[in-house]
């Protein structure tokens, strides 16, 4: 089975914004962002998922992957 992998912290590093700048952007504590940014989460709701997207002007294709190959 294929694995969802979490790109946000690429995504903040091309935009050079940091863990604490972004967190004050969305209202997310940065201990959650910070387990969201390296991947050790199993969800995440679509009001944080878009209020993301909003603040880093992205698309959710941009924070998340699928990579068929990977083990869960």
């Amino acid at each position: 089975m294929g694995k969802i992998i979490l790109r946000l912290d690429r995504v903040m590093a091309d935009r050079k914004i940091g863990l604490n700048e972004l967190s004050e952007m969305v209202g997310i504590a940065n201990v959650n962002l910070s387990k969201l940014k390296n991947g050790r989460i199993s969800a995440v709701r679509f009001s944080t998922l878009s209020a993301i997207c909003e603040a880093l002007h992205c698309q959710p294709g941009d924070i998340l992957e699928y990579d068929p190959n990977a083990d869960e």
